[in-house]
């Protein structure tokens, strides 16, 4: 539990994740140092950033500007599409580093499989991943948007298995197969996009779940991915938000409220974002 009562899980190496944290994804860099300094002062402590995101350089700036010691907060980015040769890996990810103003980031993932346009060969990728997790620049070391069959020539081939999978998941896709592949191999599970790019806000289910509770059908959702155990860092530019979608520590939800809950699923239909299979955009 971190000092503003937000729990944490434990990875099967040890090193714990504080459960709610803070996403910059589409977070411009004119904005991101003030959204991160806001949201350390709300009292968020995990800050999710890619170098896809344009943003590591200004989220850094947000860190250092807002008094936080280095052990006092979780920081994770993630290696571009573009980057996956063990070179360009190694210079991208020394270039993370000195953008985010640190020596070490607490996560550091593969973004997307892209099996296309690297034939499915994501083992040199991890292997050069398993290097800066061995020299300590990366106290852990994960995935992105991988699927089980992604995953498991990893699980087959190297050291060092998985940590984490930063996935899709949210009410209307609850990928249920997946978190069970996870559970059995102890990797844990971080969900992108827990508000389903904003589609739960209007939700009648969550709405009414919510109301005995005081409640926003987006608290709802995001106390549902707690409960079920996700990491999850919600996005917003907007310090009231911020501190909307950090109310989550007062109510729990009751089992009928999550069966509720469960009945939205859609399965895939329920995918806002790119399939892993077929994404392979540099």
């Amino acid at each position: 539990m971190t000092d503003f009562g937000v729990p944490t899980v434990k990875m099967y190496h040890g090193l714990e994740i504080p459960q709610l944290g803070l996403g910059t994804y589409k977070v411009p860099p004119e904005e991101a140092q003030r959204v991160v300094e806001e949201g350390a002062e709300v009292g968020y402590r995990h800050f999710d950033t890619a170098q896809m995101y344009h943003n590591e350089l200004e989220v850094g700036r947000g860190i250092s500007a807002s008094g936080l010691k280095r052990d006092e907060y979780f920081l994770t980015t993630k290696l571009d599409n573009g980057n996956h040769l063990p070179d360009d890996a190694r210079r991208t990810f020394e270039k993370s580093l000195e953008d985010l103003q640190v020596d070490y980031v607490d996560l550091f993932l593969i973004h997307w499989p892209l099996p296309t346009l690297y034939d499915g060969n994501f083992i040199q990728t991890w292997e050069t991943l398993q290097e800066f997790y061995e020299d300590g620049r990366a106290r852990s070391i994960g995935l992105s948007n991988f699927l089980e069959h992604h995953i498991q020539p990893i699980l087959d081939q190297c050291d060092v298995k998985p940590m984490v999978n930063q996935v899709e998941s949210h009410p209307y896709m609850q990928i249920p197969e997946l978190h069970a592949f996870h559970d059995k191999h102890q990797i844990v599970t971080e969900a992108w996009s827990p508000l389903a790019r904003g589609d739960v806000v209007d939700d009648p289910v969550l709405t009414k779940v919510g109301e005995p509770y005081g409640k926003t059908a987006s608290q709802v959702a995001l106390r549902w991915a707690l409960q079920r155990g996700d990491i999850v860092f919600p996005k917003s530019m907007h310090k009231e938000r911020m501190r909307e979608n950090f109310e989550l520590f007062d109510f729990e939800l009751t089992a009928e409220d999550m069966r509720a809950i469960q009945s939205l699923d859609q399965g895939d239909a329920g995918r806002r974002g790119s399939h892993p299979d077929t994404m392979d955009r540099l």
